[in-house]
């Protein structure tokens, strides 16, 4: 198989080998990548809590747009950093692993659920203020929330599953 071929070509790379061959690499990237995971969540947290009302009754769902979503994109940026290196040290370990994909699969709902509550809200600050407006709003946080816990819980399932 392609993917077969794939992985036994990056587990043979030197940058594979490297990580691979020094012990300290793959912990330190981890610690980074669950600190970019923590940040992530807890700016999706407040945003989602606010949009289901249970936080910031003083602000708009737009200020803490305005406020968390630079957040996210920083934390998606080291996470992709993070993870493409756990990926090229460990392939086997991901590429081959069912809750490895499952976990991205939950990734893509969530980058778009996130991008589908923020993107409106720069053409339109009051956007998810309307009555039938804030209730797809307040649904889709709630489906976001299980979503983010969802990855985490992948995440940590992954080194458990059998491949």
């Amino acid at each position: 198989m392609m993917i077969d071929r794939f992985v036994t070509w990056l587990a043979d790379s030197p940058v594979s080998v490297t990580i691979g061959a020094h012990g300290w690499i793959t912990p330190a990237v981890q610690t980074v990548h669950i600190l970019a995971i923590a940040v992530i969540m807890a700016a999706i947290l407040m945003t989602n809590l606010k949009a289901l009302g249970a936080v910031g009754a003083e602000d708009t769902i737009l200020g803490f747009s305005r406020r968390y979503a630079p957040w996210i994109g920083g934390a998606l940026i080291v996470l992709l950093l993070s993870g493409a290196t756990l990926i090229v040290g460990e392939p086997r370990r991901s590429l081959e692993n069912p809750v490895f994909i499952l976990k991205m699969g939950l990734l893509c709902v969530a980058l778009l659920l996130t991008a589908a509550i923020h993107a409106p809200l720069r053409r339109d600050a009051g956007f998810w203020q309307a009555g039938p407006r804030l209730a797809v709003l307040r649904g889709m946080a709630v489906v976001s929330l299980g979503v983010w816990a969802g990855i985490v819980f992948a995440g940590r399932w992954i080194a458990y599953a059998v491949t």
